[in-house]
């Protein structure tokens, strides 16, 4: 048994009518960069995913090299997603960047991923060839759409492929009632909640949250965002902090937030005939 899950299972043990409460969860937004490898080397990345006790975690990276790393070592956990961006500074400048095509072709023709994202984009510039061009290859290869932008650049996005899967990171850092009026508008969206903290605290989940979450519980999954490496040694409390608030749920809904819906969305990914 690998260490980091035997850790998992000595505390769980320790205390006695808990362990079928803990919740599984499916961390849908992490990060892997080429700055996080020396601080964070591999295995000890692998480790920490273990040690929250993750089912799955979807990983992204700039450059994918990072994803790559992290599947290698650990293909049952880690679901592969592919970033346009090759190194940080391209969050600014990969919608009017030709070459990212390019990039993001010989990638997709390399390896296998669940979605492409997590991509930073805005309003009227979803609408750029570039961007344009990467919807096309994922509605090409059934992938889902990470998108970290506002609610217009979303519904450009759906303009252009009226079928695309959108997986909206961080629920656009939008007001719950914009985000119910979204996921109402286009059943094929998804929301992401990684650093986001307004929806609970102290354990109890904010009521206006909580009335989204219960009419409609299928849309909504939790994420860590390691977007800069020191955030990997978060991980692990995220999770804690993540199965707090959502015993705060009906059991039902703090399942499919935490797993269920990940599983059914991305769980068969990358065993596609």
């Amino acid at each position: 048994m690998h260490p980091a899950i035997l850790l998992v299972a000595v505390l769980l043990a320790s205390a006695p009518g808990r362990a079928a409460e803990v919740l599984p969860i499916f961390d849908a937004h992490l990060h892997y960069s080429h700055d996080a490898w020396d601080p964070v080397p591999p295995e000890r990345a692998v480790a920490i995913l273990r040690q929250a006790g993750l089912r799955r975690a979807m990983i992204s990276s700039s450059d994918d090299e990072g994803t790559q790393k992290l599947h290698a070592l650990a293909p049952d956990l880690v679901i592969p997603v592919l970033r346009p961006y090759r190194k940080r500074t391209d969050v600014s400048t990969w919608v009017r960047d030709e070459s990212v095509l390019t990039y993001l072709a010989e990638r997709l023709a390399k390896y296998r991923y669940a979605a492409i994202g997590e991509f930073h984009v805005y309003g009227a510039d979803a609408d750029l060839p570039v961007v344009r061009g990467m919807v096309r290859m994922a509605k090409d290869r059934g992938l889902f759409l990470h998108l970290h932008g506002d609610a217009e650049a979303v519904e450009r996005v759906f303009r252009q492929d009226p079928e695309a899967r959108i997986l909206w990171a961080h629920s656009g850092f939008d007001r719950p009632d914009n985000v119910r009026a979204m996921l109402e508008r286009h059943p094929r969206l998804w929301c992401d909640l990684a650093f986001r903290t307004d929806h609970a605290s102290g354990g109890r989940v904010d009521p206006v949250w909580r009335a989204l979450f219960l009419a409609h519980p299928g849309r909504f999954m939790v994420g860590t965002d390691t977007f800069v490496p020191e955030r990997w040694h978060y991980i692990v409390e995220h999770a804690s902090w993540s199965r707090a608030w959502l015993e705060d749920l009906p059991r039902e809904v703090a399942e499919r937030i935490a797993w269920r819906n990940g599983d059914a969305l991305f769980g068969d990914a990358l065993r596609r005939d």
